[in-house]
């Protein structure tokens, strides 16, 4: 069975399509006009490499050494030497998926011709996809100023021969991983090098993979905030459609609308109709205004990605059409930096709430139910831990959402005087996410034991779904065991997607 397509134009890539390519192993094709696009702009440059007239990147030297003129017979080592130089990354290699959508967002950008690299260099770079040769590449030591220098030049090494790169599992140096694949090295010719290096592809692709995360979490976050106030006997009052009607933000509306979804067919609701509480807390009553503003966040963050990917990154950039190459700031990446620290803002909202809910449900004196949920509570502890858990994850995430976009090093002998910092602001939403999911994990499965308390009435159909799904992996707890063992069977719910689809076709039936 043959894996799916994705053609690369360089205008029409989704996060979506970073995700099949960088996951799921899609292949890639470069579409005819694309290939038409590149080598018209790659004759330009090669008519100016040929000329006297100098041109940044193609016969001078690079940043600070622009004005240094380079003789024709050096060009390639220019390049080459372009490569080496800038591949100065340090850390843990980034994971093979995010490698890969690197390696994606680099193509479609050489696609759009505007770059000059030739036609060959982009085919090497695109069956390294498709044959699966993943470059090592240092996650540290971008400041996002011409874009991400050394996570780029870490990848084009590969294409030279050098550095390393993960095939078949292994890790080996570069020409034997080429050898492995079938593929062969090759030699940069002018610009070719400065073409491979300049873009903000590292943090877009950090930051693409982990917009996808981030708009998962909030889903879940409605899922396991509907469970908790089921499990609270919380009100459904507070998500009518006449209260958001005369607050009507995007995301708050539609939380709102989710929520009622979620908890439709409510038996739990039922049973306290006539209770004398007026007021929920607000981690219950204000989930559409808090994950409604998440929501909106991450609306920002994804509309700066998908511009992004499909966006003209390099310098100088080459304009066959006017003849011109010419020097700007496309590489620079405070758009992206700026959306990155919203993306994990957003997700430490959403983290914190969740944590508050759990405290909800294990403070007997808020919840009305057994201590920490806890079955002969004091000779079992229940989930007091898993509170103290989630409060941890929390403070380390509020810490990880300071911005990283309002910080600047100037570099580069001051040329690069004010930079992005992007790449530390994808690692940290990075970091955040996960962060995230794991609160809701918690969330969802303190939240299947107060349920359980709440036996045998039904909640509504999405929390009664994702009830039943977890009760599948993980039993009710009637005295205490390792807890982190049933964390990570919930997290894996949560992050494969199970728990989800599970809750999607409850609410379609």
């Amino acid at each position: 069975m043959s894996l799916p397509l994705v053609l690369l134009d360089g205008d029409t890539l989704t996060l979506e399509d970073i995700r099949r390519v960088a996951r799921n192993q899609a292949r890639v094709a470069l579409s005819a006009e694309a290939t038409t696009r590149v080598r018209a702009s790659r004759e330009l440059v090669d008519r100016v490499a040929a000329g006297d007239a100098p041109s940044y990147g193609i016969n001078t030297g690079f940043g600070t050494l622009a004005e240094v003129r380079i003789d024709k017979k050096d060009l390639r080592d220019l390049q080459r030497n372009l490569i080496l130089s800038h591949a100065a990354g340090v850390g843990t290699p980034l994971p093979h998926d995010e490698t890969r959508a690197l390696l994606l967002l680099r193509c479609n950008v050489l696609a759009k011709g505007f770059s000059g690299i030739r036609l060959e260099t982009l085919q090497l770079a695109m069956e390294m996809l498709n044959r699966d040769v993943v470059p090592v590449v240092p996650e540290r030591g971008s400041v996002g100023a011409s874009g991400d220098l050394a996570p780029l030049a870490h990848l084009s090494l590969v294409f030279i021969g050098e550095g390393e790169a993960f095939h078949g599992g292994d890790r080996l140096p570069a020409q034997e991983a080429l050898r492995r694949a079938g593929l062969r090295p090759v030699v940069l010719e002018a610009k070719e090098g400065l073409a491979l290096v300049n873009g903000t592809q590292a943090m877009a692709a950090v930051g693409s993979l982990n917009q996808l995360r981030a708009e998962q979490v909030a889903r879940l976050a409605d899922v396991a905030g509907a469970m908790a106030l089921e499990g609270l006997l919380g009100s459904h009052k507070p998500f009518i459609e006449d209260i958001q009607r005369v607050r009507p933000h995007e995301g708050q509306v539609e939380c709102a609308r989710h929520l009622r979804q979620l908890l439709q067919g409510s038996e739990l609701v039922e049973t306290h109709v006539h209770c004398t509480k007026v007021q929920d807390p607000y981690s219950l009553r204000c989930m559409p205004q808090v994950h409604g503003a998440a929501r909106e966040g991450l609306q920002f963050a994804r509309r700066i990605l998908a511009t992004e990917v499909n966006s003209a990154t390099d310098n100088p950039l080459v304009f066959v059409e006017s003849g011109q190459i010419v020097s700007g700031g496309n590489f620079h990446g405070q758009p992206l930096s700026l959306a990155l620290d919203v993306q994990a803002m957003t997700l430490t909202q959403l983290a914190s709430i969740s944590e508050r809910r759990v405290e909800q449900m294990v403070n007997p004196s808020l919840s009305g139910l057994p201590p920490f949920l806890a079955k002969n509570s004091g000779l079992n502890s229940g989930f007091m831990i898993a509170q103290v858990t989630s409060a941890a994850l929390v403070a380390e995430s509020r810490v990880l959402s300071h911005p990283a976009s309002v910080d600047s090093i100037p570099s580069s002998a001051g040329r690069e005087d004010h930079v992005s910092m992007g790449m530390t602001a994808a690692l940290k939403a990075r970091q955040v996410a996960e962060h995230a999911l794991t609160c809701i994990a918690i969330e969802l499965l303190v939240a299947a034991q107060a349920l359980d308390l709440r036996q045998p009435t039904r909640a509504g159909r999405g929390p009664q779904a994702a009830y039943e799904c977890i009760r599948r992996h993980v039993k009710s707890m009637e005295q205490d065991r390792e807890l982190h063992r049933d964390m990570q069977a919930v997290l894996a719910l949560a992050r494969s997607g199970e728990l989800l689809a599970e809750v999607d076709a409850a609410l379609a039936a």
